[in-house]
């Protein structure tokens, strides 16, 4: 999938799960698998803001593991 492609997919109902780096009272980073190899990263501290979007490769790349989310690819 093309990342421009990415933000075409309709994410109304993704489950977000949530990854803290410390206390998640401070929020905490969100991911969500909208699609085959397809992924869109929030935060808990700004729910009305649009998720950014990712393929697999490039959450790879920014070092971003789903498995630390409880996700699976």
């Amino acid at each position: 999938m093309k990342a421009s492609d990415l933000y075409g997919l309709d994410i109304r109902g993704a489950e977000f799960a949530k990854a803290c780096g410390g206390p998640c009272t401070e929020g905490c980073v969100t991911l969500a698998a909208i699609g085959q190899d397809a992924w869109a990263l929030g935060d808990s501290k700004r729910p009305d803001a649009q998720p950014l979007r990712f393929t697999g490769a490039e959450l790879a790349a920014a070092g971003i593991d789903p498995a630390r989310f409880g996700l699976t690819t």
